[in-house]
C-alpha cells in the first residue's frame, strides 16, 4: 500500500539510481536516496504485484560507504546518482552489476562469468571528468532559466557550477548561464537545450546553443557569450521535425572556430556539436587500449569498424592496418569522421554513411569493432558478422542488458564465443558503465 512508512535496510546498488532492499514478505523494494549499507525510513510511493518502490524520509543508520560529497545537488539533480557513494563501493557495484546481468540475461554460468569477467578499469579522476555538460532551459517568472535534470526529470534543478565538469574550467558554466539568462530578458532565443564542451589539453570551449530554425539575434548572442565566457567556438545547432524526432537542420558558425578539438590516443579529433563523443577523454583512451589489444590489428590486415562516429577506434585502427571500411548512419559524425582522417594524414579509410546492417561493407575483415547505441545489435548485424572471416571481434557497449543479450545471440549463432569481458568506469558518481567484450572466432 503506497503512503505507508517501512524500515529497510539497503543491500546493494541496482543499474539506476535507486539502492535495492527487500520487504519483510521477501518483496523487492528499490529505494530512491539510499545507498548500500544503509538502514532508512523510506515511504511506499508504488506498490506492485512483485516489488515496490520508496523514498528514503530519514537515514537511520548511514552506511560505512556512504560520503559527504563537494556537490551540494546529490539527490535533487539527476546527474550524480551514486555520488553519496563511495568510489570503491562504485566500482565494486558496477561490477556486480554487470555479473550479475550476464548470468540472468545471457544465462552465462557463474563459473563462465568467474571466468570471463575482468577487474573494472578506471581513471585517476572521480570528479571533474567530463568534458561535457547540458542545459535544460525552463521558465521562471516569464524568464528563460538553465539548469539540469533533476531526480524527477520534469524538473530543471538551477545550477552555477558542476563538480562533473572539467575542473581546469570551474568558470565556464556560471558564465554561460549568466550571458544567456541575461540574454532571454531582451531577446526570445528559443533555446531548447545549450552543450558546453571544454578540453583541458586543447584548451578548447565551445557553447552550443539548439534552437529550432528561424530568425536568431546571432551578433548580439556572440558578443555577450564571448564578453563572459571567452570560449574558442560559439555554434547554434538548427533543428526541426517533431518534438520526439527532431533532426539537426544545419550547424551555424557564430563565433570562433565553429569545432570543438580534442586530443586523444596520439591523434586530433575535431568534433562538430552534433556529434557523439564520449564525456570522459581519459576513460575513453582506455577503451580504445582495450580494444587494440583485443584485436591486435596487423598492417597487412582489413578492419570493419561499425558504428564508428567521428572516429574513435577508426583513427587509431587506421594507424596499424592496411585498410578500414568505417560505417556510421549520422550526418553530421560522418563529415567529422573524413575531417578527422584529413587531419591526422590517414587515407586508408572507406568512410560509409548509412545504416549498419544495410551498408555491411563488401570487404571482408580481418578483425572487427562494434560500438553499438544503447539498444546494441540487431540480430541481422550478428548474423553478417558471423559471415566475415574476422578472427576478433571487439564490442564496446553502453549497456550491460542488451550486450547480454547479444552476446547470448552471439554463442547461440556458434561463429563467435567471448574469452574477456572488461567493465570500464567512464562515469563516476552514476550507476553507467561501459564494457568491452573480446569475441574470438571458434
Amino acid at each position: 500500500m503506497t503512503g505507508r512508512n517501512m524500515k529497510l535496510t539497503i543491500e546493494s546498488m541496482t543499474y539506476g539510481a535507486d539502492g535495492l532492499a527487500h520487504a519483510d514478505n521477501g518483496k523487492a523494494v528499490f529505494v530512491q536516496g539510499a545507498v548500500a549499507g544503509d538502514t532508512v525510513e523510506a515511504e511506499v510511493v508504488q506498490d506492485g504485484k512483485s516489488f515496490m518502490r520508496a523514498r528514503t524520509t530519514e537515514i537511520l543508520e548511514p552506511s560505512l560507504d556512504r560520503i559527504q560529497p563537494p556537490c551540494p545537488f546529490v539527490g535533487i539533480c539527476g546527474g550524480c546518482s551514486w555520488g553519496n557513494l563511495s568510489r570503491t563501493a562504485q566500482l565494486a557495484a558496477k561490477e556486480q552489476n554487470l555479473r550479475s546481468t550476464l548470468e540472468r540475461i545471457g544465462k552465462f554460468a557463474p563459473e563462465q562469468v568467474d571466468e570471463l569477467v575482468q577487474p573494472i578499469c578506471h581513471t585517476k579522476d572521480d570528479w571533474g571528468y567530463r568534458n561535457k555538460i547540458e542545459l535544460e532551459p525552463t521558465v521562471v517568472n516569464g524568464r528563460v532559466r538553465l539548469g539540469m535534470h533533476g531526480v524527477d526529470p520534469s524538473k530543471i534543478v538551477a545550477v552555477d557550477s558542476c563538480p562533473l565538469f572539467d575542473k581546469r574550467f570551474p568558470k565556464a558554466l556560471k558564465s554561460v548561464v549568466g550571458a544567456l539568462n541575461y540574454l532571454s530578458g531582451s531577446h526570445n532565443l528559443g533555446l531548447e537545450r545549450v552543450g558546453i564542451r571544454a578540453s583541458r589539453r586543447t584548451k578548447a570551449l565551445e557553447v552550443a546553443l539548439w534552437t529550432p530554425t528561424g530568425s536568431f539575434p546571432r551578433s548580439q548572442v556572440s558578443r555577450v557569450l564571448a564578453d563572459a565566457a571567452h570560449p574558442t567556438s560559439i555554434v547554434r545547432v538548427m533543428s526541426k521535425g517533431e518534438k520526439k524526432a527532431r533532426r539537426v537542420s544545419k550547424v551555424e558558425m557564430l563565433a570562433g572556430e565553429g569545432s570543438w578539438t580534442e586530443n586523444i590516443a596520439e591523434g586530433q579529433m575535431r568534433l562538430s556539436a552534433p556529434s557523439f563523443f564520449q564525456v570522459n577523454t581519459k576513460g575513453a583512451e582506455i577503451l580504445i587500449e582495450l580494444v587494440m589489444e583485443a584485436l591486435d590489428p596487423q598492417e597487412d590486415e582489413l578492419a570493419v569498424d561499425l558504428y564508428c562516429g567521428a572516429g574513435t577506434f577508426t583513427l587509431p585502427l587506421a594507424r596499424r592496418c592496411d585498410f578500414v571500411a568505417a560505417v556510421e548512419a549520422y550526418g553530421p559524425a560522418v563529415r567529422d569522421l573524413r575531417r578527422n582522417l584529413e587531419i591526422n594524414k590517414l587515407d586508408n579509410v572507406d568512410v560509409i554513411g548509412g545504416d549498419a546492417v544495410r551498408e555491411f561493407p563488401d570487404q571482408d575483415a580481418d578483425v572487427l569493432v562494434v560500438d553499438p547505441p544503447r539498444a546494441g545489435l540487431a540480430p541481422e548485424a550478428i548474423d553478417l558478422i558471423a559471415s566475415t572471416s574476422a578472427h576478433d571481434v571487439a564490442y564496446v557497449s553502453c549497456d550491460p542488458a542488451t550486450l547480454a543479450r547479444d552476446l547470448k545471440r552471439f554463442v547461440e549463432e556458434g561463429t563467435f564465443s567471448p574469452v574477456k569481458i572488461t567493465p570500464v568506469d567512464l562515469f563516476p558518481q552514476t550507476f553507467h558503465c561501459e564494457t568491452v567484450v573480446h569475441l574470438k572466432r571458434n
